[in-house]
């Protein structure tokens, strides 16, 4: 019997375990979504811009494991997936974006939506098809979702002309996976392994670093199991919070630009850092000649790319986080380094991470409700970019893996909260917050739509400053408080030198409360301190549609600890 392109890429992706597409359809995807109607086992949400399907595919895919799925139309629909592709490109995460193209012999015709988003993808993606036969579907999508979720994850983009998906084939192909030249390296070299542990144990003063790959592998307890047996202690990059738990005496939080002073005083002072699936990134080694002068370095990666790209390392071992350290674990024991220890625990106490404790709202403090809250419960933080995104990392104390999800690489201003429709997608059972600014948050703000018609009960809490934030914070540290188009109540008619409250300002736009009721969503203001748990615990209250919060938080809250850009330890500032 014949099969259309359209039935054969529906059933090739039930055969992958899709459980969901976000997507918008479109006139070149006519043939797919009709193919769609009749479809079960495979459900599609239908969000309101295509920048946040790809995000939503993100957010289910960190928040599951699993690869996640977004679709859009030619032209304006596919480039506007470019962000959300390029985002988890930049943070290793699995998804398939698939983007309908004109026919075949319109390529290249500047025909009408055309564009050409294979070429335009291919810095961006782990790897892109454009389909040319409708047979070749069913092999482009077993394809697709191994090289995605295999060796360091990745997106993948699929472009299938209209004609592709609409033409019909005699059989369903049985197509056999065999790409040539793809071999990631999952077992590291032995003589590598036994390397890395006699250095271990030779150590005084050794951190582990630990990266988003150790979540991507699943060798969380495995790493647990190396600090807790070692006695080493461990600091975790933004995309590797949770990998072990910052409740743990061995945690020293996160490094780098608003890290902890002790982890950043950790590695600058450490004899061997232990790297497992991290890249060395600028927001965490600063300058990088200045960059743990006196460490030797183990680097365990499944990419080879990655190692000694940044900083050159002793003993490179590419392989799988998890594989690697089942095997090095065994070759270790518990070390005596009771002053390197004393020294770090005297540095948490001279150093803890502190704000001004006042009656103003301050921002830290509805984070460290949020924690409290949260405590016995399956909870996802999804965070947008800036400031939000810091105070997060640090007064959130990430316990579990696939708990805190944001955006690390790109630095995607909105990406928290179709991320977190995507995490609560996936994960129903977890109650899920969104912390964003109000700038970020007007960024994809129709996507309220989305979640309350689909009755998603997500947590929004916007920590309102009226700013964008993170930018007047360098203006007032850099820039002689020349706040240059950072308020958000700004408009033409302003004085360039206007130093008004937020609250004198005559416009307050726009009204968050009214904005989400008018969506069908739940709306609470929050302006004075006491009024934050009882708004938190009202929103765990709400199972059946988005509740936005709105935090009103002190407007000139600045993020601290900060090494500035390209600094090194010696340029901190506490404060």
């Amino acid at each position: 019997m014949p099969i259309s392109g359209a039935r054969l890429l529906i059933e090739s992706l039930k055969k992958e375990g899709v459980e969901i597409i976000f997507g918008i359809p479109g006139g070149v995807l006519l043939a797919i979504y009709d193919a769609l109607f009749d479809a079960e086992g495979i459900k599609h949400m239908l969000v309101k811009h295509e920048q946040c399907a790809a995000h939503m595919a993100d957010g289910y895919a960190r928040a599951t494991g699993k690869v996640g799925v977004c679709m859009a139309t030619s032209g304006p629909g596919a480039t506007n997936l470019v962000t959300g592709i390029a985002n988890a490109y930049m943070d290793s995460i699995p998804i398939v974006a698939m983007t309908g193209q004109v026919a075949t012999p319109a390529i290249g015709k500047d025909s009408f939506q055309e564009a050409d988003i294979f070429s335009i993808t291919m810095p961006i993606t782990k790897h892109n098809y454009l389909v040319k036969k409708t047979e070749d579907l069913p092999r482009i999508i077993k394809e697709a979702f191994y090289i995605a979720k295999s060796g360091r994850p990745g997106p993948v983009l699929i472009d299938i002309p209209r004609d592709v998906s609409s033409s019909e084939i005699s059989h369903y192909p049985q197509p056999e996976l065999e790409l040539r030249g793809y071999k990631p390296t999952y077992k590291g070299h032995p003589k590598q392994i036994k390397e890395a542990a006699k250095l271990i144990l030779e150590a005084k003063k050794p951190v582990i670093y630990a990266g988003g790959g150790v979540i991507s592998s699943g060798a969380c307890e495995e790493l647990t199991q190396l600090a807790i047996k070692t006695n080493i202690p461990v600091t975790t990059t933004l995309l590797g919070l949770g990998c072990f738990p910052a409740t743990n005496k061995l945690s020293l939080g996160m490094p780098g630009m608003h890290g902890t002073v002790y982890a950043n005083y950790a590695l600058a002072e450490a004899d061997l850092i232990i790297a497992l699936g991290c890249r060395f990134d600028d927001r965490v080694t600063g300058k990088l000649d200045a960059f743990a002068k006196m460490a030797k370095i183990i680097h365990i990666d499944i990419d080879p790319a990655e190692i000694s790209k940044n900083v050159k390392v002793d003993v490179p071992i590419v392989g799988d986080a998890k594989s690697v350290l089942k095997e090095m674990t065994p070759q270790l024991r518990r070390l005596e380094i009771t002053p390197w220890q004393e020294k770090i625990s005297k540095w948490k106490g001279k150093f803890p991470l502190v704000y001004k404790r006042d009656n103003e709202l301050r921002p830290q403090y509805v984070i460290e409700q949020i924690d409290e809250i949260s405590q016995g419960k399956e909870t996802v933080i999804c965070t947008d970019v800036g400031q939000n995104q810091m105070w997060s990392a640090l007064y959130y104390k990430a316990k579990r893996p696939r708990s805190f999800i944001s955006s690390g690489g790109l630095g995607t201003m909105g990406f928290s909260f179709p991320s977190a429709i995507g995490a609560q997608v996936g994960r129903p059972e977890s109650t899920v917050f969104a912390i964003c600014g109000d700038g970020g948050f007007q960024m994809v703000i129709q996507e309220l739509a989305t979640a309350t018609l689909n009755e998603l009960p997500i947590k929004i809490c916007i920590l309102n400053n009226r700013y964008l934030g993170m930018v007047r914070q360098w203006q007032e540290l850099f820039f002689n408080k020349r706040y240059s188009q950072v308020c958000l109540y700004q408009n033409i008619r302003c004085p360039r030198d206007c130093n008004k409250p937020r609250e004198e300002c005559e416009k307050k736009i726009p009204d968050f409360v009214k904005i989400a009721q008018g969506y069908g969503a739940v709306g609470i203001r929050v302006e004075k301190k006491r009024e934050v748990r009882a708004a938190l615990e009202k929103s765990l209250e709400v199972k059946d549609r988005p509740t936005l919060i709105d935090f009103r938080i002190y407007p000139e809250e600045n993020i601290f600890p900060m090494i500035p850009a390209g600094g090194t330890i010696s340029n901190l500032m506490l404060g």
